[in-house]
């Protein structure tokens, strides 16, 4: 079967698979009919308004593929131009968070800024961009990549600097899930596995004690280890959403038809829309959602390890874990198999940082596979 679509664009080796793009474009749309379908109740009783999200997300969405294809099509080497004036730009977004009248606080989190009616989450911007600074420093160091003070500790630094920046937001989910990206590709960069192991002793005993600061992480933590510890505080979410997994049966309840994610599962449009789903869409639907992912991930993988260009390979195969590892993450939050966390579901949760950079990144890997070897 022919994956290849031409394309005449000058500059440009045409060859984007055509079969990745046409997942990219069914996740987005099935990501459409489930925020809309598991919104519709809550936007009604909170907004007045039962298409509240959707329509927030729709128009968000195509200002989304408008940078999707621009991001598939745009020559890497121009974006490698443009690495440092991102990197500082989302250090600045990411402070901007903190200063008054800018950041926008919602549940003890400092994560957004507003922009008119609209809010942003510079650490989702930050899921792009580190992985882009990532895969050009790796590439231009890469004969120095086993001396510690050239090769090593510059990315790691910028690494724990966006780190510090998003904890600091009380956003410690998304600190650790970026970190763990991170040391990927170090290691697919070709990193000594000797700095890994001292990595590591650093970051898990900090890690453990930083969690230890908010007494809602070890309430959390504690509801993972115990369901029954606090059923109706900090485990009654998760309780629910496995619940209302549970109910969907093997086909489903129908689109529209879920009742559970109405009045169990508290603003199940976000980051738990996973249990919407899987209760209207069922078995068949989930291993369908299971399908359409692990082909993306096989189809990305395989465009940017074929890809000649350290550059192109270590940026696609980055953006390609930043968004699986965040599914099988989110995924895993809701079904009780890891502790809560407040990371999203790509291409499916309300929020239009999260869907436009998905797409971004998308787009970016698409355009890997229009310069990989056939």
């Amino acid at each position: 079967m022919n994956t290849e679509f031409e394309m005449d664009l000058p500059g440009r080796k045409p060859g984007a698979d055509q079969l990745l793009v046409a997942i990219i474009f069914l996740l987005t749309g099935l990501g459409l009919i489930t925020l809309y379908s598991s919104s519709f109740a809550f936007a009604q009783r909170f907004f007045n308004n039962g298409y509240h999200f959707i329509s927030r997300q729709i128009a968000l969405g195509a200002a989304g593929l408008a940078m999707f294809f621009i991001a598939s099509i745009v020559p890497l080497d121009f974006l490698r131009k443009l690495v440092k004036p991102l990197v500082f730009a989302s250090i600045i977004l990411c402070i901007l968070t903190f200063i008054p009248g800018i950041g926008e606080t919602k549940n003890g989190a400092a994560r957004w800024i507003g922009i008119g009616p609209l809010t942003y989450q510079p650490s989702e911007l930050v899921k792009l961009v580190l992985p882009l600074y990532l895969a050009h420093f790796f590439d231009k160091k890469k004969e120095k990549l086993h001396v510690l003070s050239s090769g090593v500790i510059p990315p790691a630094l910028i690494t724990g600097l966006f780190f510090v920046l998003i904890f600091l937001q009380n956003n410690f989910s998304t600190a650790v899930f970026l970190a763990f990206n991170a040391l990927f590709m170090f290691y697919i960069a070709g990193v000594p596995f000797r700095y890994f192991i001292s990595a590591l002793l650093m970051f898990v005993p900090t890690a453990t004690l930083l969690m230890l600061k908010k007494e809602h992480r070890v309430k959390r933590f504690l509801s993972y280890l115990q369901p029954e510890y606090d059923p109706r505080g900090a485990g009654y979410q998760v309780n629910a959403s496995i619940l209302t997994i549970n109910s969907g049966g093997f086909w489903g309840k129908g689109i529209g038809q879920g009742t559970r994610k109405i009045s169990s599962v508290p603003e199940v449009h976000s980051d738990f829309i996973f249990s919407s789903f899987a209760e209207e869409a069922g078995f068949i639907g989930v291993l369908i959602f299971t399908c359409l992912f692990a082909l993306f991930a096989v189809r990305g993988y395989s465009a940017s390890m074929k890809n000649e260009n350290p550059f192109n390979r270590l940026l696609g195969c980055g953006l390609v874990t930043m968004i699986i590892s965040q599914v099988l993450l989110n995924i895993a939050v809701v079904a009780g198999a890891l502790p809560s966390t407040g990371v999203p579901l790509p291409f499916f949760s309300a929020g239009g940082s999260s869907l436009i950079t998905t797409l971004i990144m998308a787009g970016l890997i698409v355009n890997t596979s229009r310069t990989r070897k056939a």
